[in-house]
């Protein structure tokens, strides 16, 4: 194996300068720098990453831990803050819990404060006192897509204003002219998505719609479930003229149940879901959503454990995501009155 010390003499430096050239290219002469990197391509020289962190004490890499990497969503967030990481200078790490809140105390256990220097959490159903017992003990946690930010953990966290993005479903449906609406709330990995369901009552209230007469359906949240609910709930009230779902899988399962039952989208009910994730402009007819603005989440999230890391005094203890913006796209229209019998 090449040593950093074969790498110097080859360059005709100092080790101390060629680890310079590896973590602080800007400190070193151009010149110098490039003729090291020169001397690296030759010999092949790759770092001990190992011993690299048990000398400084930082291992350079990042771990997020999420519940189930076959939704959607998350494989876009990874995406997004593998980017922003990799920006910052750093690794990132990705834990797949599976739904499992043992594999993802596991995961904490083994990697927070060794192979990671802080680790961001997803959605998971580890209790919040577990969490605050790993930071004291493992390394800084931070918590991203905090769903209430009117109720900060103790934890640091990125917040997401869902119950905003709730209301700006509501209110564009009541635009539209429906009163006779569905809900369908995902319960997941991490609970209940109530945030956007309250946000969506409290908006239907203030424009003239009791929440107590909207029929709703609280399910987990995935396509399969979304087409199974869906059917149900046109089964018991096949007058609704609009659903919302409290995430973009739910709202794609309806709409493919609408669909195999002969209901036009929107012509005869119109849709609508949160998040944006990629399917939602690729399916046809195209979902309305409210976007929670996933890639700027990330990288925000990114940022602010980087922060945690360097400079825990620094790190608020909430950061407030960009606000959910309003995509109107093919599933939502007007409500059409029906013709009389």
């Amino acid at each position: 194996m090449v040593t950093l010390s074969e790498v110097a003499r080859r360059a005709r430096v100092t080790a101390a300068t060629v680890s310079n050239v590896l973590r602080n290219r800007e400190k070193v002469r151009p010149e110098t720098a490039e003729r090291v990197l020169q001397a690296i391509a030759e010999l092949g020289y790759r770092p001990n990453l190992n011993a690299r962190a048990l000398a400084q004490g930082r291992s350079s890499t990042l771990a997020l831990m999420l519940s189930n990497i076959s939704n959607p969503f998350y494989p876009e967030f990874v995406l997004a803050a593998e980017r922003a990481a990799r920006k910052a200078g750093h690794f990132l790490m990705v834990c797949n819990t599976d739904d499992d809140a043992q594999i993802g105390r596991a995961y904490l256990n083994q990697i927070a404060g060794t192979f990671a220097d802080g680790v961001l959490v997803m959605n998971t159903d580890i209790a919040m006192n577990e969490l605050c017992i790993s930071a004291m003990h493992n390394g800084p946690i931070l918590l991203a897509m905090w769903e209430h930010p009117e109720n900060p953990p103790v934890l640091p966290c990125v917040a997401v204003d869902f119950a905003r993005a709730g209301a700006l479903a509501a209110q564009h449906l009541l635009e539209l002219g429906h009163r006779n609406i569905a809900m369908l709330i995902g319960d997941g990995c991490g609970g209940l998505q109530d945030a956007r369901s309250e946000g969506f009552r409290t908006a239907l209230r203030e424009g003239g719609v009791d929440p107590a007469n909207v029929a709703q359906m609280q399910v987990r949240d995935s396509i399969d479930s979304g087409y199974a609910a869906c059917q149900e709930l046109l089964a018991r009230h096949p007058r609704v003229s609009a659903i919302f779902a409290t995430n973009d899988l739910l709202a794609i399962g309806a709409i493919q149940a609408l669909v195999s039952m002969g209901r036009a989208v929107p012509d005869d009910v119109s849709v609508i879901g949160i998040t944006d994730i990629q399917l939602a402009h690729q399916m046809r007819p195209a979902l309305t959503t409210v976007a929670i603005q996933t890639e700027a989440v990330a990288e925000l999230s990114i940022r602010s454990l980087i922060r945690l890391i360097d400079e825990p005094d620094q790190q608020p203890p909430m950061v407030l995501g960009p606000p959910p913006e309003l995509v109107t796209r093919m599933s939502t229209g007007p409500r059409r009155r029906r013709a009389r019998a």
